[in-house]
């Protein structure tokens, strides 16, 4: 397979009608967290065997498409052998990795943050292809307040998410482009619409200039939202409205997918919104679909607790959330589906 037909067949797999990505490419401090939250000590033995009750729940690949490993997870094995990105293809799942070296203070831009891990990125890439990622995943964040992100900002994290693409086009690999506005903060839905046209602009000039093939390409971005703190109460409708508005005025037709992030949302609020996009008339040039990590996992880690005796409600709770969501793409969530068990 040449390297246009090898991305082709990666991107049909992923945009296929009615599923969408998972996200499980928590960092080791990330995963900390949550494993904190739930009781459970963040051990290389838990991370996997957490990692294999979401892999290997049965079923999971009618909804899910793609999943997003940690560089940790590429190494890692069930407890029959199989190499974990083994057990998710073994579900039509596609393996992809995050290669972003995480977010740090950007100089001279108080409150503002860059993205770093160009350095060393071909040579990565090429060890991540060899261990089964077919797909990779950057992610750039922009704080939001009356003044941030300021110009350089958006420009150099813009800059960056280019650059990556480029690396991984070039090794045939399906680059996903995710330009995080951040929930924090208590600004309008306005100025959420604000921020995200200005970065998704300028993130499109960047891909533009470094010679990215849109067709092989997918978009991760933030949904519209108000931030956390905001006193406003906003309809699905809004949020809805707003996204697409800002999503055809920015994103070239040509681009092969378009995932959301969750973002902080809770998980049925994701479920909600996504559905409520994918309802918003005419039809739209791409595929609307899910990259959720807390929203599909929050109910999982919930229902495991860190013991294998939880193992079945813990994917039950991951395959519900993962058929909702799969609904939700085709406009086709209802909340009555909660109770139902989807």
């Amino acid at each position: 397979m040449n390297a246009q037909n090898e991305l082709q067949a990666t991107i049909q797999a992923l945009v296929a009608q009615g599923k969408g990505i998972l996200a499980a490419d928590e960092s080791n401090p990330t995963i900390a967290k949550r494993f904190q939250a739930i009781g459970v000590e963040s051990t290389p033995e838990n991370r996997s065997a957490y990692r294999e009750i979401l892999l290997t729940a049965p079923g999971l690949g009618d909804f899910v498409s793609g999943v997003i490993l940690f560089e940790e997870t590429l190494g890692q094995r069930a407890r029959d052998g199989t190499p974990l990105p083994k057990c998710a293809a073994l579900q039509g799942i596609v393996p992809g990795i995050k290669v972003d070296a995480g977010k740090i203070a950007l100089a001279h831009a108080p409150g503002d943050e860059v993205t770093q891990g160009l350095d060393g990125l071909a040579e990565r890439l090429k060890r991540y292809r060899d261990q089964g990622a077919r797909f990779a995943k950057w992610r750039a964040v922009f704080n939001v307040s009356d003044t941030l992100p300021s110009d350089l900002a958006i420009d150099v994290n813009a800059e960056a998410l280019a650059r990556y693409a480029a690396v991984c086009q070039e090794l045939d690999v399906v680059p996903i482009v995710e330009p995080e506005v951040l929930m924090d903060g208590a600004h309008s839905i306005e100025r959420c619409a604000q921020v995200t046209e200005a970065v998704l602009s300028q993130v499109f000039s960047a891909l533009h200039r470094h010679r990215i093939a849109l067709e092989y390409m997918l978009l991760k971005p933030s949904m519209v939202v108000a931030g956390k703190q905001a006193a406003q109460s906003i309809a699905p409708t809004q949020v809805a409205t707003q996204t697409i508005g800002v999503l055809r005025r920015t994103v070239p037709a040509a681009v092969a997918g378009i995932f959301f992030l969750s973002g902080g949302q809770s998980a049925i609020e994701a479920t909600v919104h996504l559905d409520a996009i994918n309802r918003t008339d005419p039809p739209q040039p791409w595929p609307l679909r899910f990259s959720y990590g807390r929203a599909l996992q929050d109910p999982v880690l919930k229902a495991w607790k860190g013991q294998a005796a939880n193992a079945t409600a813990a994917q039950n709770a991951l395959l519900l959330r993962a058929r909702l969501n799969g609904a939700a793409c085709q406009g086709k969530y209802v909340s009555t589906m909660e109770s139902a068990g989807g």
